[in-house]
């Protein structure tokens, strides 16, 4: 099991793991999580491969569970329930550092969705004006 928090420029924190389980020294399956102050990515699967993305803005609230097993080797699932069509809720599985990782994703969802409503804002201020008070702010 791989985990790295990456500093990517002035962007933010990044943070990538990558699971590999094991039969038998023979991989079963591949799943990688990327989350950066953006979108969550899980990447999975081994000859077929699947791509799942969710926006940080449309991360409503995240859960983290530890079981008794996760507990002893430091793991924690993290779940995040998404205003997303395709994926209600994103389970990351057994992942190391979860309580800031899942401080990271809260932090980042309440940045991304308070930088879309003030963008959303100035659209619809822009869109709120009529061709008169266009005239006048124009003279």
């Amino acid at each position: 099991m791989k985990h790295r928090f990456m500093l990517k420029g002035q962007r933010g924190m990044e943070y990538i793991e990558r699971k590999r389980s094991k039969f038998f020294g023979l991989p079963l399956s591949f799943t990688v999580y990327s989350i950066t102050e953006e979108k969550i990515t899980i990447t999975s699967g081994f000859l077929s491969i699947t791509v799942d993305d969710a926006y940080m803005y449309k991360i409503h609230d995240v859960r983290l569970t530890r079981s008794f097993r996760e507990r002893l080797f430091g793991l924690g699932t993290i779940t995040c329930y998404t205003g997303d069509t395709t994926h209600p809720e994103l389970t990351l599985y057994h992942i190391k550092h979860a309580s800031k990782i899942k401080d990271f994703i809260m932090s980042s969802s309440e940045e991304a969705r308070r930088k879309r409503r003030a963008l959303r804002k100035i659209d619809i201020d822009v869109e709120d004006l009529g061709d008169i008070d266009l005239e006048l702010i124009n003279r």
